[in-house]
C-alpha cells in the first residue's frame, strides 16, 4: 500500500461517499473505487460496507483508519522537519492546550514571536485528558497539561506553579475573610466547570471527607462564563489564580483561600520522548527556559523525567 491509497481511503471515510471523495481529490469516481479495491485486495479485508451508500467503515476499515492517519501525520511531520533545515522562519509550532492552560502560554508566545516572527503558531484547543493521545498520534508536537503524565513515551517540563482560589462578588460576606475554613462554605452555592478534571475530583472528595455539603447548582462550560456569572452575584467559584488576576485587579471579583483546598497546579509542557523535535518546538522550549530565568517567581523550567 502507498500513502496515496491511504489518503484516498481517509477521504472516502471522512466524506461518507465515493463520489464526494472523487470531487475532493479531483479524480473520477471509478478511479477512487479502483484505488480502494486495490487497497482491500492488498489487505485482504473489505474496508467499506458496500450495502450502504454512506461509506460506512467495516471493523477492518476502522482499524486501518487510525493507522492511516498516523502515517499521514508522520508524512506531514517529515516534510515539515526537512523544510525547517533551511531556516527556522519557515517552521510551524503546534501546541495542544485547553481553555485555561492557553493563559499560561500567552507571555511565552509573546517572547517567542519576538524571537521567531515568521514561524506559524497553531494552538489547538483540546481537552487536557486527550493531550497525551494527541501527542502520540502526532497531531500536535507540544501539549500543555496540569497533571503528571504517566506514559513512558512522553516527557514533561514544569513551567508554572499556580493555585486554585475562591472568587466571589466583592460585596459577598466572605469577600474580606482572606483565609476561609471549608465549614464556612457549606451553605454557599458554587458555579462549577462541567469538564471533568483531577482538581474537580479533589474538591468533591475533600468536601465529602470533611462532611461539608457541596452545592454545585450551576455548571458552565468555560471559565469566562463562570467568571461572568460569579460577577453577577450568582455564587462562588474555585478557579486557577492566573485566570482571575485581571478581574481581581479591577475589583470585579474578590478572592479568598481555603486551607483545606490549597491545591497547587503545576503546568507542564509535554512532548514525545524519542521523537526529534522540530526547530520551532525546540526554540519554544528555549524561550520557556529563558523566560523562567528572567521572570522567576511562579515561572520555572523543571524537567520531570
Amino acid at each position: 500500500m502507498d500513502l496515496f491509497q491511504l489518503e484516498t481511503f481517509l477521504t472516502v471515510a471522512r466524506e461518507g461517499s465515493f463520489s464526494k471523495a472523487a470531487k475532493k481529490l479531483y479524480r473520477t469516481q471509478p478511479a477512487i473505487s479502483q484505488t480502494i479495491r486495490k487497497l482491500e485486495e492488498e489487505i485482504g479485508e473489505g474496508l467499506f460496507d458496500r450495502s450502504s451508500r454512506e461509506g460506512i467503515l467495516t471493523d477492518a476499515g476502522k482499524v486501518l483508519e487510525e493507522y492511516a492517519q498516523k502515517l499521514l501525520n508522520l508524512r506531514t511531520e517529515a516534510l515539515s522537519a526537512v523544510g525547517e533545515l533551511r531556516q527556522l522562519e519557515r517552521g510551524r509550532l503546534s501546541i495542544g492546550a485547553n481553555e485555561v492552560t492557553c493563559l499560561y502560554l500567552l507571555p511565552m508566545l509573546d517572547k517567542y514571536r519576538d524571537r521567531c516572527p515568521m514561524v506559524s503558531i497553531a494552538v489547538q484547543r483540546t481537552m487536557a485528558s486527550l493531550v497525551p493521545e494527541e501527542l502520540l498520534n502526532r497531531s500536535i508536537e507540544l501539549g500543555l497539561v496540569t497533571y503528571k503524565i504517566d506514559q513512558p513515551e512522553l516527557k514533561s517540563v514544569v513551567i508554572y506553579r499556580d493555585e486554585l482560589i475562591f472568587v466571589m462578588h466583592p460585596s459577598h460576606p466572605l469577600a474580606s475573610a482572606g483565609m476561609l475554613n471549608i465549614n464556612q462554605l457549606g451553605a454557599e452555592v458554587f458555579v462549577a466547570h462541567n469538564v471533568p478534571s483531577p482538581y474537580r475530583a479533589k474538591v468533591i472528595d475533600t468536601f465529602k471527607h470533611k462532611n461539608v455539603p457541596l452545592h454545585m447548582h450551576v455548571e458552565l462550560p468555560t471559565v469566562e462564563a463562570i467568571k461572568k456569572f460569579v460577577a453577577r452575584e450568582r455564587g462562588l467559584a474555585l478557579l486557577p489564580g492566573i485566570s482571575v488576576e485581571d478581574e481581581i485587579a479591577r475589583g470585579e471579583l474578590a478572592s479568598a483561600r481555603v486551607k483545606e483546598l490549597a491545591f497547587e497546579r503545576k503546568v507542564r509542557i509535554a512532548y514525545r520522548r524519542n521523537s526529534v523535535l522540530s526547530h520551532a518546538s525546540r526554540a519554544f522550549l528555549d524561550v520557556a527556559e529563558s523566560f523562567a530565568k528572567q521572570k522567576g517567581g511562579r515561572y520555572l523550567f523543571q524537567p520531570e523525567r
